[in-house]
């Protein structure tokens, strides 16, 4: 698929997209990525009539076409109705078009089913004064987002203007998102790349998977120290699907250390004295072994080039002291 697309996306635009190649993605999860929307949004807009297909409203289900014209109207956003909440959250940069932030492990990045209240965005509009509306009323700055166990740097939009820009940087693969994880076992290679498409898992779909009629996910992998019975590992998105570095890794055998999704009970499968170190790890690592470590991008109004580092939380760095020291 390579859509060919003209317009801005925010408030009030209109936005066409050409398509090229046939899709195997339904209409609501293909313009996910050149919108730079949730699908959850995207639905909506569908929903509400603001998505033709060759002059037509359509349905969220439709498969594109080769030589389909999709029309998006993207009404003004509607101003968040949430409410700021006394959130410790720590700002790394700020000014009047973003914000770089530190979102702590454990902590929800926006309001959704289950999780009203208590989330970052809750605590950006305590801490911060005034949020893109891009997103919608419940997703208010939110450029990219981080799992819910995962923590680390995250990119954050103050205004429109900067929201699309960054929202393109990120859709051609201009803003560059690092992490540090630990994975189970040991790799193959110091150095390999996962190009596997991503996709909901079809038995259960709160997870992903590993699917051909997924996404197209791309994952560098870097082994960065070998310990007794996992590698700490440095891991380049190409893409950004969710869960994509878990997936990635468990797709080749190696998933992250404490992933109660992924690789639940998975220390249990190591057999003598790496069995019984793979075990205290498992119980010092008392959480998802992931963290948003590098971030670097342009500006998008000054063009300066931005670069930013987060060490491992305390937490981790604890569990990366124990395995040194026993291995």
């Amino acid at each position: 698929m390579s859509p060919a697309d003209s317009g801005a996306t925010g408030a009030g635009d209109r936005r066409f997209i050409e398509i090229e190649d046939a899709s195997a993605e339904r209409l609501d999860r293909f313009l996910c990525e050149p919108l730079a929307l949730s699908r959850t949004r995207v639905a909506q807009l569908i929903t509400d009539g603001h998505v033709t297909v060759n002059g037509r409203a359509t349905r969220k289900g439709y498969l594109p076409r080769a030589g389909d014209r999709i029309e998006v109207h993207l009404p003004p956003a509607v101003p968040t109705r949430l409410e700021p909440e006394d959130i410790p959250v720590e700002i790394r940069y700020e000014d009047e078009h973003l914000a770089v932030v530190e979102k702590p492990a454990g902590l929800v990045v926006h309001p959704a089913p289950g999780h009203p209240r208590g989330t970052l965005v809750n605590a950006l509009l305590f801490h911060l004064d005034g949020l893109s509306n891009i997103g919608g009323d419940r997703r208010p700055g939110i450029v990219h987002r981080l799992d819910r166990d995962t923590s680390g740097l995250m990119l954050v939009a103050r205004r429109d203007g900067a929201h699309r820009r960054l929202a393109a940087a990120l859709r051609r693969r201009e803003i560059e998102r690092g992490y540090l994880a630990a994975a189970w076992g040991h790799l193959e290679r110091d150095r390999f790349t996962v190009d596997r498409p991503i996709g909901r898992d079809r038995r259960d779909r709160k997870r992903m998977a590993v699917r051909e009629a997924g996404r197209p996910a791309t994952t560098h992998f870097r082994r960065l120290e070998r310990w007794n019975a996992a590698d700490l590992v440095a891991v380049r998105l190409g893409t950004g699907r969710t869960h994509q570095v878990r997936v990635h890794l468990k797709s080749v055998g190696h998933p992250v250390v404490a992933d109660p999704i992924y690789a639940p009970g998975w220390e249990r499968g190591f057999g003598g004295a790496g069995g019984r170190w793979a075990e205290e790890f498992r119980r010092r690592a008392a959480r998802l072994f992931l963290h948003a470590a590098h971030l670097a991008f342009e500006h998008p109004v000054t063009g300066e080039e931005l670069s930013f580092a987060s060490p491992l939380p305390s937490p981790l760095l604890e569990v990366v002291e124990w395995a040194r020291s026993t291995s």
